[in-house]
């Protein structure tokens, strides 16, 4: 697709410095932008970019503007990050077409019930007394087990598989090899091993979340695990059973977060942190990456260490760690001297 530095600056209401006929054909980071391309910037460390980059188009954050003339042509918006992002959005929306119709093989079961405009794609089965909402699409290869509910305009991609019981709203994504709804991991032990507690429950997803590829959604033991509203997972995550996450959470790969703690709204939690159960999580908290939570924690924290506790610490902390061995061997000859000094 080709559109100029007009067509664009409408899209994203931005201001033109330079020719507003300007073309593009692709997008490229601003470092290896060429002719014909797009690029944007939004931070100070890619400013000087805007003067040497081959890129025929970029848009600007304005802040960032401080001539009248450029080589390329500028598109002077606000936030230049978030301009962007919306136009990635139409661009995504102009490439993919959405697929309608029921495709051969794929098995629904007679009691299933398949809204409008919905895709199902081949070999996919949905199994009894399921439903599924308006313009739903659901990709080659998934299952849907019994008596599953899922909402208008989400997105199953290949792969995915989707439990008896459970409930996905509106606007969700799930990608491929995702399993909503597996056993939540509970044994009793015995005298003669492990016995296996029934997992009764389901897992509930609210309206517009994702879920990135090879996620763990265990179903709760009795009564629902549940993904609030707005939240967004990252690839290679494992929630337990009778999880209760709230609503605008970004949890980032290889998080996993243990049985029956509750997690409130607008959380971000970094990569590979772990998270015990049985804990009660606030509201606005920050969790750096490789953390280990043992502890309820309070709304509006930062945490990083293992066992989690406030960044700022730690970071100071840390600092002394690194020269525990000198501290030590200072406090050993400080001891040395003394006592030689007590001895004459």
């Amino acid at each position: 697709m080709e559109f100029t530095a007009a067509q664009i600056a409408s899209f994203i209401n931005g201001k033109i410095l330079g020719d507003e006929n300007a073309s593009i054909t692709g997008v490229s980071p601003i470092e290896n932008a060429q002719n014909g391309q797009l690029s944007f910037v939004s931070q100070e460390k890619f400013a000087e970019f805007i003067s040497l980059s081959e890129a025929s188009v970029i848009i600007v954050s304005g802040k960032f503007v401080k001539e009248e003339n450029y080589k390329p042509t500028l598109i002077v918006v606000e936030d230049a990050y978030l301009a962007f992002q919306v136009l990635m959005n139409l661009y995504q929306q102009m490439r993919e077409e959405k697929k309608s119709g029921i495709e051969q093989p794929s098995t629904i079961a007679d009691s299933a019930t398949i809204g409008e405009n919905v895709y199902v794609g081949a070999h996919s089965y949905i199994s009894d007394k399921s439903k599924i909402g308006n313009g739903t699409q659901i990709f080659p290869q998934v299952y849907i087990g019994k008596n599953v509910k899922i909402g208008e305009n989400s997105i199953i991609y290949s792969g995915a598989r989707i439990y008896d019981y459970c409930v996905i709203g509106d606007n969700c994504i799930i990608h491929s090899n995702t399993v909503v709804g597996s056993d939540g991991f509970g044994f009793q032990p015995t005298k003669d091993g492990y016995q296996k507690i029934p997992q009764l429950g389901n897992v509930v997803i609210e309206n517009n979340v994702e879920i990135g590829s090879n996620c763990s959604i265990d179903r709760g033991t009795i009564g629902s695990t549940v993904i609030g509203e707005g939240t967004k997972i990252d690839n290679l995550i494992q929630i337990a059973h009778n999880v209760k996450i709230g609503k605008n959470n970004v949890i980032a790969a290889q998080a996993g977060i243990a049985g029956s703690t509750v997690i409130g709204d607008w959380n971000m939690i970094g990569g590979q942190t772990g998270v015990a159960g049985h804990l009660k999580i606030g509201n606005q908290i920050r969790v750096q990456a490789q953390s280990g939570i043992n502890r309820d924690v309070q709304d509006g924290e930062t945490l990083f260490g293992t066992p989690a506790f406030n960044a700022g610490d730690y970071r100071r902390s840390y600092v002394l760690f690194r020269k525990f061995p000198e501290i030590v061997e200072r406090i050993n000859n400080l001891e040395k001297n003394s006592k030689e000094n007590t001895n004459e």
